[in-house]
């Protein structure tokens, strides 16, 4: 993100954002891949929010396909896309400090999202990107020793919450750095299209679990925290409660979640055999090799599925023209409306206030970028 501020002293007076540094062209090569080779695409958008993106672009087939998933699949995309929420504001609460001066709150977040990480390696194979879950459920069951480690971290995270509130909610620095910055109304959020953490420290309670509830989140109980004051410190206050939330609906998923069990629809057109019929039964090795050489067809038609992202409605509008592949593949990115507004939120304060607001909005350049 390149900005160009016009100051009067230290005062920013107008701010121009030029993006598209990235050029990564995510939307464009999603037509050029078939229906489940766009997952590992669509999770280098919001990087940070990889699997989060997946599970959006995966319940917006799965609706072109008329797939319904069981129970356990649900469950297990829940935790997983809260984990991920937890993963997400972890770097945003390091970066966001360290840019203000609290240098050593990066070091700490990034020791409990290693934790994390190795949840992903688990039952993955890899850490960053993983790929797991699938049009049709998930890429396999979920491996031995899942329920101890997440058991584990939630054990641990809350008290690690408290550190980090510990150094920074009273810290004077912090305050003085935060409090009365960045400010924008509810109406003007909802007028630049910013909802999320954002839209809910100016006092909207809008939360796509909750208004447009999927993957079984109205049978979960958590609430959706809220602030009034609308500036870079009731953006924090907002999200380090939503940490809590996260840490509530993971115990709930993780209590109804067998050790075994469906891990995927039982859909042959979208779901491979498994691997014992493809040995020994011809119909399900032909159905194996077709899903992976060809792929599957989807009916043609349009959806727009929204899920609550990290940084907010994080939505898919796909469209099929009922080809093995995408026509179109569009997002509503969170992030590229967060940039859309930032000269609004900077105009009139310091250039030491720009980086605050910028860590506030918690924007993902990979997610602007498409």
């Amino acid at each position: 993100l390149r900005l160009v501020l016009e100051l009067d002293g230290e005062v920013v007076q107008s701010a121009t954002p030029s993006i598209g540094y990235l050029h990564t062209g995510i939307e464009k090569t999603a037509e050029q891949k078939k229906w489940q080779e766009v997952i590992p695409l669509v999770e280098r958008m919001d990087y940070l929010a990889a699997q989060s993106n997946s599970l959006a672009y995966a319940l917006a087939v799965e609706k072109l396909l008329g797939l319904e998933m069981p129970q356990r699949v649900k469950d297990v995309r829940v935790l997983i896309a809260e984990l991920q929420r937890i993963a997400s504001h972890l770097i945003w609460l390091g970066t966001h400090a360290m840019e203000i001066g609290a240098v050593s709150m990066l070091f700490y977040a990034i020791r409990e999202r290693e934790l994390l990480m190795n949840i992903n390696e688990l039952i993955a194979g890899f850490r960053f990107f993983p790929s797991y879950i699938r049009i049709g459920g998930l890429r396999e069951d979920l491996s031995r020793g899942f329920h101890e480690a997440v058991n584990a971290f939630l054990d641990r995270f809350p008290k690690k919450l408290d550190e980090y509130e510990g150094l920074l909610s009273k810290n004077d620095i912090f305050m003085r750095r935060t409090q009365g910055v960045g400010v924008i109304s509810q109406e003007d959020a909802f007028a630049w299209g910013l909802l999320g953490p954002i839209a809910r420290a100016s006092g909207s309670n809008y939360d796509v679990r909750k208004y447009f509830p999927y993957s079984g989140y109205e049978t979960y109980d958590f609430e959706v925290p809220t602030a009034a004051e609308g500036d870079v410190y009731a953006r924090y206050r907002v999200r380090m409660k939503e940490l809590r939330e996260c840490v509530k609906i993971c115990r709930q998923a993780i209590k109804r979640i067998t050790p075994s069990g469906a891990w995927a629809c039982d859909d042959p057109r979208v779901v491979p055999p498994p691997k014992d019929k493809v040995y020994t039964e011809m119909e399900a090795l032909i159905q194996h090799f077709l899903i992976y050489s060809q792929g599957f067809t989807v009916p043609a038609g349009d959806v727009y599925v929204p899920v609550e992202g990290p940084r907010g409605e994080h939505g898919v509008y796909a469209v099929s023209d009922g080809t093995n592949r995408p026509w179109r593949i569009k997002m509503r990115a969170p992030s590229l409306l967060a940039i859309q507004a930032l000269p609004t939120l900077i105009k009139g304060g310091l250039i030491a206030d720009v980086v605050a607001v910028i860590g506030s909005n918690d924007v993902v350049m990979g997610d602007c970028d498409r």
